[in-house]
């Protein structure tokens, strides 16, 4: 997703990625069916075995890389910087034949040229969410499968999150093979709850909302009893955004039609547990009577429809709505802004509220994996991506009281000695400086962050670096959004569905996700009675929804085989 969190610094997308060309023919195997060598079985040999046991290779061995634009200090540049030293002396790792893409759509086009024109590929290639590239990358018989290598070399953290989440490995999976490597993000971090002007609630003497009934209670207060005396024509309590999606990361309604049992707009499981369009479950038609309803009676802001995320948080941070769906980093952003335009404004999280009939359900497409990594065939060294990132893992995730990565990575960057005391503080270091080109991102052990800010909203002291760390980053409205999130854990929809595009999907998807951003706007505008929504059902499924559903569910049988 293209939100600002501060947490993600230094998002995936825009870190370092490994890549270029190597130039090696030395180990010419291939796991394609062509009879050759396979080289994760050269890995299981005496160099990588020996640099698993000591830790680091010695000799030094050489990687090719591709580096995104990144920041350096301290005069350092994208060849000699502090990350690149550190690897070559703890890891005897060093670059070779670098490529330097000026950003992520032209890394694409590159690395889809190379693919084309027979150049040759990366010893690792770094692979964003993209399912149709993901498979063009399989299919090119250029990276050899990675079940093996991750079974033997793989640390235990990352194993032990790969069997707790087998999903995550579905984008991943064909003909019974694993082909890409999972780089770790936080779980959960993406979670929707409601962000509510607590100031408002206050004053108005309202309890948090359990129910769907409860809400529209406090959205007709914001409106006309408005604490801050603002005409009703100047507020529209609930801020979304509905322009291209409406299960999306700020100003999302998968809540709403949770409460209604389906999230819309991805591929939840039914009671048979098979795969089904959340936007064609029954439960759709009444969250869309609902958001008619509120429509008319000026809840939403009329220009939604146009609005995208960003702009659907504007509304609630200038102060004229009172409930903004979005996920436990609001207090990061846009919290501060609402703090600036409305002098005395309060917000605060709450659970998101049931239906009718007890429903309650949002979106959870997170299973704890943000990119991927996929390994030459032509790769001397293909364990070498795991060596560092068990590494990055072991010692930085996490880090131990008083291991060398205790206050941070380097010092003087991200942590300093100030007044005989170290300290992370970026307001007490001078030239302070956190965003190193790491290969894979910085490592995260999925389900810390948000245990750690559990275990601060409860009132526990931080005792880890980690736990320290984020009592002094986090903000306790953070703290707290994060154990609410954590007390609705069995409400999650997961879109199971990540594979590439479908033959029906390529041919007819466009036109059936047209046809349903048009209904489900003239629906809640009240341009077409609720009703219209059976007729839109019938004619998805006739005009290739029914076989995209079949087909959806032959892929996800496929990749979820034992």
């Amino acid at each position: 997703m293209g939100t600002f969190k501060k947490l993600w610094l230094p998002i995936i997308a825009l870190a370092l990625i490994l890549s270029a060309c190597s130039g090696n023919a030395g180990n010419s195997g291939s796991n394609n069916g062509g009879g050759k060598e396979d080289p994760a079985a050269t890995a299981t040999g005496s160099a990588a075995d020996l640099a698993f046991e000591k830790g680091k290779y010695d000799p030094p061995i050489e990687i090719s890389t591709v580096i995104m634009p990144r920041e350096y200090t301290k005069g350092e540049t994208k060849e000699n910087n502090v990350h690149d030293r550190w690897m070559l002396e703890t890891l005897g790792i060093k670059y070779k034949n670098t490529w330097y893409p000026a950003g992520g759509d032209q890394y694409k086009q590159q690395l889809q040229l190379a693919l084309t024109s027979g150049e040759k590929l990366p010893d690792f290639v770094m692979v964003p969410t993209d399912a149709v590239l993901t498979n063009q990358l399989i299919d090119s018989e250029q990276f050899i499968p990675i079940d093996e290598l991750f079974e033997k070399y793989a640390n235990q953290a990352w194993k032990d999150h790969a069997a707790q989440h087998p999903e995550l490995w579905y984008p991943f999976t064909k003909n019974g093979k694993k082909w890409n490597l999972p780089i770790m993000e936080y779980t959960d971090n993406d979670d929707t709850l409601l962000w509510l002007r607590e100031d408002w609630m206050a004053k108005l003497k309202l309890e948090a909302p359990k129910t769907i009934a409860d809400l529209e209670n406090i959205m007709d207060k914001f409106k006309n009893e408005n604490p801050d005396g603002l005409a009703p024509k100047d507020v529209y309590p609930l801020a979304i955004s509905m322009k291209s999606n409406t299960n999306t990361w700020m100003g999302g309604l998968d809540w709403l039609f949770g409460a209604y049992g389906t999230v819309q707009e991805q591929w939840n499981k039914d009671a048979n547990g098979n795969l089904e369009y959340g936007s064609v479950n029954p439960g759709a038609k009444q969250a869309l009577a609902k958001l008619q309803e509120w429509m008319e009676k000026g809840y939403i802001h009329p220009d939604s429809a146009l609005w995208d995320e960003g702009k659907s948080a504007e509304i609630w941070t200038k102060g004229n709505a009172g409930i903004l769906p979005g996920a436990n980093w609001v207090p990061d952003w846009p919290a501060p802004d609402l703090l600036k335009n409305v002098p005395g404004s309060q917000y605060k999280a709450y659970p998101v509220p049931a239906g009718p009939d007890g429903l309650i359900g949002t979106k959870w497409q997170n299973s704890g994996v943000n990119s991927s990594f996929m390994i030459n065939k032509d790769a001397k060294h293909p364990e070498a991506i795991i060596l560092y990132y068990n590494y990055l893992l072991d010692h930085l995730a996490n880090p131990a009281v008083g291991s060398k990565y205790e206050n941070g990575f380097a010092q003087g960057y991200d942590w300093d000695m100030v007044d005989g005391q170290p300290t992370s503080d970026k307001e007490k270091i001078k030239d302070f400086f956190d965003k190193f080109p790491y290969i894979t991102g910085p490592a995260r052990i999925p389900d810390l962050y948000m245990s750690t800010l559990v275990k601060l909203a409860n009132g526990e002291k931080p005792e880890t670096p980690y736990e320290k760390q984020q009592a002094q980053f986090r903000k306790p409205e953070n703290w707290y959004a994060a154990k609410v999130v954590m007390s609705q854990l069995d409400i999650r929809k997961q879109n199971y569905f990540t594979g590439a595009a479908t033959p029906t999907m390529i041919e007819k998807w466009n036109l059936l996700r047209q046809s349903e951003l048009e209904t489900f706007n003239k629906i809640v505008y009240g341009k077409l009675p609720v009703d219209a929504f059976d007729t839109f059902v019938a004619n998805w499924k006739a005009n290739g929804g029914e076989k995209v559903t079949q087909e959806v569910n032959d892929w996800f049988q496929a990749v979820s085989q034992k």
